[in-house]
């Protein structure tokens, strides 16, 4: 199957595009109807003050349209970020690049199916991408920038929905289920490992460390952050979730961001370390769900949503 890059001069301000369309579910690992929600993509300075802390700059709407816009994650660069747009005339997910200085070209890459969840294949050669295909069959695809030809890389496991780069030839990925699991898989082949069950759908690499974080959701206990080592192979929980959340990023120095509603907080690990709020974005009504972090920890981009709207 072929693959185009197509460059398009459009312009997504505050103010808004010229595309509509309805909400889609958060994600194609999605098991039950979503309301009908319509996420923006909004992008702030992070602040890093002298004594440690970190606070938000005033946040701008990058992407402000109808419909659904979500799963932003930064390229390598920092210059702007990939994200999963629903096209409303195709009732089709794509992938989408913006970029910071302006969003005045961006890149769609255009497949017969829905993608999502874009990611830097770890050799910069292109994403890999969560591809829906034509039987619902949910697997892990590469998308190379040449427009070459794309592929499985996970040919034999699946229903995906979710994943993230551990190293060159392993990635962790969130196989659904009842219930969801985490499991390691080698791009080489053979069997992937299961190392957790119950985890919620943001898998994210930690910086410096041959390691994902991820959090555990089961009724008994608490939602609460864990951590995979893939040199030892050890699963540990580094600390409870705020409001019961699974969303979460990293900055590049080892401090996890997650939202709360209207509110952002920051936790660093270490013995005594507790959630700090370093944001409240309530006089603006919306609710932050997902979050990505630039390389630089210096932007941070934030999926919003209306906020008086209940689920």
């Amino acid at each position: 199957m072929s693959r185009r890059l197509l460059l398009i001069g459009l312009v997504l301000a505050a103010c808004g595009g010229d595309t509509g369309g309805d909400s889609a579910p958060e994600g194609p690992a999605a098991e039950a109807p979503a309301p009908p929600l319509d996420p923006d993509i909004w992008v702030a300075e992070l602040v890093h003050h002298d004594d440690g802390s970190m606070s938000l700059g005033q946040p701008t709407a990058a992407i402000h349209r109808p419909g659904y816009d979500n799963q932003p994650y930064f390229t390598p660069d920092g210059r702007g970020f990939w994200f999963a747009a629903l096209d409303e005339h195709t009732a089709q997910t794509d992938i989408w690049r913006y970029d910071l200085t302006g969003a005045i070209e961006q890149v769609v890459m255009t497949a017969p199916e829905s993608e999502y969840s874009p990611t830097p294949l770890p050799d910069g050669t292109g994403l890999s991408v969560i591809r829906v295909e034509a039987d619902s069959t949910q697997r892990l695809w590469r998308a190379p920038f040449d427009g070459s030809e794309s592929a499985p890389i996970l040919p034999d496991l699946a229903p995906i929905g979710y994943h993230a780069w551990i190293t060159a030839d392993r990635v962790a990925v969130f196989v659904l289920g009842n219930p969801p699991t985490l499991r390691i898989a080698h791009v080489s082949g053979g069997p992937a490992e299961t190392v957790a069950e119950g985890i919620g759908r943001s898998i994210q690499k930690i910086p410096g460390e041959p390691a994902v974080s991820f959090v555990r959701m089961v009724e008994s206990e608490p939602p609460s952050l864990m951590r995979y080592d893939s040199g030892s192979g050890t699963v540990e929980a580094l600390v409870q979730t705020v409001g019961g959340g699974d969303f979460h990023a990293w900055t590049p120095d080892g401090t996890v961001l997650m939202a709360d509603g209207p509110r952002i907080w920051a936790w660093t690990p270490g013995p005594s370390s507790q959630w700090v709020e370093i944001a409240d974005l309530s006089e603006r009504r919306v609710r932050v769900t997902r979050l990505a972090v630039s390389p630089d920890g210096r932007q941070i981009a934030m999926v919003v949503e209306p906020g008086d709207v209940l689920l």
